[in-house]
């Protein structure tokens, strides 16, 4: 299968969010969604939700699926919305729970967050299968990044999360709680034992002075052969060096407080106070 894959690019956080379907008038997914954030504020706004929404209603599309490749630390969630707007069940994978361990506590959300993954429909495990409508789906497990990655393999598509980026970009960072080198080597591996003609769909793109133009896909072969961090004939042992080098370099990504707070919700706001308003925290010298 050969499904239909349409990228949404957001310029200011570098995220790729996807709408994957048969044909026009089938059922669809939305991956990966961006709530539109600004941090000198506080406010939110949803243009980049409502660009997909546009699309989907265009094609007359039914959303079967939103999910998310992961607990994103760069962009809040639109999926709350975006059920709002349009219904789907929203699913994450399984590991999510552990997430929620680490950033519960950082954050000392109220004792009454779980820490069960319930404030998702569904979560998934390595290997699950599911459809969107006629188009078989499956769920890759790919932690290294987050121990909750997933990846999502529908028809010859697969969407990567933050496993990996453009060839010309590289992978991304281990440095979060839970991250590990090692385990990302042997995910991205995973996914390079997909057939080579398998299109892969990037999370985020990053331009370089080369390549000015934001891109968001490449096939397993194009990724194998010229990545620039894990290309064939990279070494675990030579990926984990240069990870680890690089990452020590690396600031925080400029959302993560508000977007992780927001995520591991699934993308819902943290509840009111007594005043009726919500807030959003900031630890001090904890992150």
């Amino acid at each position: 299968m050969v499904p239909v894959v349409k990228g949404f690019f957001d310029s200011v956080t570098g995220t790729i969010s996807y709408v994957v379907f048969e044909r026009a008038g089938s059922a669809c997914a939305v991956i990966d969604t961006v709530l539109d954030y600004e941090p000198n504020s506080g406010r939110t706004h949803t243009a980049s939700a409502d660009a997909i929404i546009a699309f989907v209603r265009e094609h007359e599309l039914t959303v079967q699926w939103l999910l998310e490749t992961h607990a994103h630390a760069d962009h809040l969630s639109a999926a709350q919305y975006m059920r709002q707007q349009l219904g789907g069940t929203l699913a994450i994978g399984t590991n999510i729970m552990q997430v929620q361990g680490v950033f519960g506590k950082i954050f000392n959300f109220e004792p009454s967050f779980a820490q069960d993954g319930s404030q998702f429909d569904r979560l998934f495990g390595d290997g699950d299968t599911f459809a969107i409508g006629n188009l078989p789906a499956r769920a890759l497990s790919v932690p290294g990044h987050t121990p909750a990655c997933m990846a999502y393999q529908v028809g010859d598509a697969v969407f990567v999360g933050d496993t990996l980026f453009m060839p010309d970009v590289g992978t991304a960072r281990c440095d979060f709680p839970g991250g590990d080198a090692h385990i990302l080597y042997r995910s991205i591996r995973k996914l390079f034992d997909l057939p080579n003609t398998a299109r892969l769909f990037m999370c985020h793109d990053y331009p370089t002075e080369s390549r000015p133009e934001p891109a968001w896909e490449a096939t397993v072969a194009q990724q194998r052969a010229d990545n620039i961090h894990v290309h064939d004939g990279v070494t675990e042992e030579q990926f984990v060096a240069m990870r680890t080098a690089r990452d020590a370099t690396l600031e925080l990504p400029t959302l993560i407080v508000p977007s992780i707070q927001v995520n591991i919700r699934a993308g819902e706001m943290p509840p009111p106070e007594d005043n009726g308003v919500r807030y959003l925290k900031v630890p001090l010298n904890t992150l």
